[in-house]
């Protein structure tokens, strides 16, 4: 818009500069050569005071020397058998010209080499004389150049000028838009306090003021839904007050501390999910440098709860990756919730006696965790992905891989699912270390390496 509007600007300005520069400096021509005649006739006149007096020769080249143009006068006098005689001066005229004029009685003009020639004619008691000024073209276009110089360079500025108005112009209005297009960015990356100053024309002021309510609806109806989240946490106590109650008095079996563990780490989650909630303003920023987590100590961590259900169930398990540091920006509660997640769907979907395995691999650019199992595997990947989809087995919701999903995403990564070497579902977790977007070739090449990992 702001191009347009100086391109509309400078087309409009160049075109009325051209209408009224042309015929101005054709004006000033037209001018400059009526001011050379005007000379040349004044000059004409000093002479016919003194032809009306005399003709004698040398009388009337002592007045046209007098006059400063002996060189650029003739004086023609007629002669006894009608023929036109030179007595003074330089003739430059034509003949023919000459006679035209003493014939006719008026001014004329002829065009000689160099310029042109005024031709006079005064009457006399002895006959028509015609009095010649030499005109030279230089005299005739002299000042032309320098003020058509000037008509060009004032409308130069002229132009410039309405094109630096014209910028102005398009800054005032493209700079409130584009304000309102950052600040619809930043609300849509999560900032909810962006706002959108309301400047500009009265259209631009409307939509910030539009936008702003907008956000501030927003605002609000998050505030709403964290209160919402923190009550329906809040009740949750309730029952799980009972049920530890319940659990403290199974007695010291294996299966009981499991089951005291399991609704500790529950009641854990409920608190966490209170105070998330109930906090002044949700986080929308990315992890400052050096926060998150080590995700190998998450999994270590999370591979112990499970492994214990897994011995129940008769299940294999194995770790890989895990034996150093792997720092990545993700917090470790969120990492522990995709984890527990995944782990969870290995134990819900897959017969007892299962294998499963998480690997963890640390590249340059990226952490990839790989959750595999020997289950059946899922027959419809792109469905098990869909949110509110799960793999296609009863009572699933798809919440946990939307929850692995939105992880990884975070970071600028991605989710996907195959078949594992195990010969089961293969869940890689893309986690993106620098929040750039995933190089797919990368995606491949590592899964396969890591795979023959798996397979050793």
């Amino acid at each position: 818009m702001r191009w347009a509007l100086v391109k509309v600007c400078l087309a409009v300005t160049t075109m009325v500069v051209v209408a009224f520069a042309v015929p101005l400096g054709l004006v000033v021509k037209e001018m400059a050569r009526d001011r050379a005649f005007s000379n040349a006739e004044r000059e004409a006149a000093v002479v016919v005071p003194a032809l009306s007096i005399t003709t004698d020769r040398d009388q009337l080249e002592r007045v046209v020397a007098s006059a400063g143009s002996d060189d650029g006068m003739a004086v023609h006098l007629p002669a006894g058998d009608g023929r036109t005689a030179v007595d003074l001066g330089r003739q430059r005229a034509a003949d023919a010209d000459i006679a035209a004029v003493r014939k006719l009685g008026r001014a004329s003009t002829a065009e000689v080499p160099g310029g042109s020639a005024l031709l006079q004619p005064v009457a006399l008691s002895l006959g028509t004389v015609v009095i010649e000024v030499y005109v030279p073209e230089s005299e005739v276009t002299n000042g032309v150049g320098t003020a058509w110089a000037v008509l060009a360079a004032v409308g130069v500025a002229l132009v410039v000028g309405s094109v630096a108005v014209a910028d102005r112009l398009g800054v005032r209005m493209v700079q409130p838009a584009r304000r309102l297009v950052e600040g619809a960015h930043e609300l849509g990356e999560g900032k909810l306090g962006s706002r959108v100053p309301e400047e500009g024309p009265n259209e631009l002021r409307l939509a910030a003021a539009a936008f702003n309510a907008m956000a501030d609806q927003v605002v609000q109806l998050l505030a709403n839904e964290r209160e919402l989240a923190a009550d329906l946490s809040h009740r949750l106590r309730t029952p799980l007050t009972v049920l530890r109650l319940n659990a403290a008095s199974l007695g010291d079996s294996p299966a009981a501390e499991q089951t005291r563990t399991a609704v500790a780490q529950l009641e854990r989650e409920v608190d966490t999910i209170i105070r998330t909630a109930r906090e002044a303003k949700p986080q929308t920023t990315a992890l400052g440098p050096g926060a998150g987590c080590d995700a190998a100590e998450v999994v270590r961590e999370r591979m112990a709860f499970w492994s214990a259900l897994a011995e129940d169930e008769g299940r294999k398990v194995r770790t890989a990756g895990v034996d150093r540091p792997v720092r990545i920006p993700v917090a470790r509660a969120d990492l522990a919730a995709a984890l527990d997640a995944l782990l969870g769907n290995v134990f819900r979907h897959t017969p007892e006696g299962t294998a499963f395995a998480v690997d963890v691999h640390n590249g340059e650019d990226a952490v990839i965790v790989l959750v595999s199992d020997a289950g059946p595997g899922i027959p419809d990947p792109e469905a098990a992905m869909a949110r509110g989809r799960g793999s296609g087995s009863e009572g699933s919701t798809g919440l946990g891989l939307d929850i692995v999903r939105r992880l990884a995403e975070s970071t600028g990564g991605d989710v996907r699912i195959g078949s594992s070497v195990l010969g089961g579902t293969e869940v890689r977790i893309w986690i993106q270390l620098d929040g750039r977007e995933p190089v797919r070739r990368g995606h491949r090449g590592t899964v396969r390496r890591r795979r023959r990992v798996l397979a050793r």
